[in-house]
């Protein structure tokens, strides 16, 4: 949340005209350095905590509104406001909608910050009544080595890769079956 705001911050000072080139510069260098491998980041430690603990995935709604948030945050980042930050960054040209997205970005994580701690709504109609067990201890110790190794396979390729974490999520959904939406019987 503090990377939105200060990309923000950055938006709002490049919209007075006087230091619009190096603020979209920085605003640039914030989002592809910072905010694109911790957005990687956080979004699969999210998905992680939510498969390999009892809240599951389909078990409660604030899990699955957190979910879509993530996704529809996530996304918009890579494919609305980065390509956006690059062609003011490029033009020293600031846009009024760069300071609203990402208002609107901080404002979205600290809803789910408020829906974490506030854990509103009730049970998913899925939701079985036995509270499922956690995941064993690898899954955990893999959960914390796969973004490691992401941001340093990033940093080396230049741009944000969430292969590993990617992986690590397929086979949590894969070998727990209380991660699994549709149960068989």
């Amino acid at each position: 949340m503090s990377q939105a705001l200060s990309l923000c911050v950055l938006t709002l000072v490049a919209l007075d005209g006087h230091h619009a080139g190096p603020a979209m510069l920085m605003a640039k260098r914030l989002d592809a350095v910072l905010l694109a491998p911790m957005a990687n980041t956080a979004a699969f430690t999210g998905l992680l905590l939510a498969g390999a603990t009892a809240w599951g995935f389909f078990r409660h709604w604030w899990v699955l509104v957190k979910f879509g948030l993530t996704l529809i945050q996530l996304y918009a980042g890579i494919f609305l406001l980065s390509p956006a930050l690059t062609q003011a960054a490029a033009t020293a040209v600031p846009v009024w909608q760069l300071a609203a997205g990402s208002a609107l970005m901080a404002s979205g994580l600290a809803f789910q910050v408020w829906i974490s701690v506030a854990k509103p709504w009730s049970r998913t109609p899925w939701s079985t009544a036995a509270k499922p067990r956690p995941a064993p201890t690898w899954v955990f110790t893999a959960g914390l080595a796969a973004p490691i190794a992401d941001t340093a396979a990033g940093i080396a390729l230049g741009y944000p890769m969430p292969a590993f974490s990617l992986i690590m999520l397929a086979v949590l959904l894969v070998r727990r079956p209380e991660t699994r939406l549709l149960r068989a019987g």
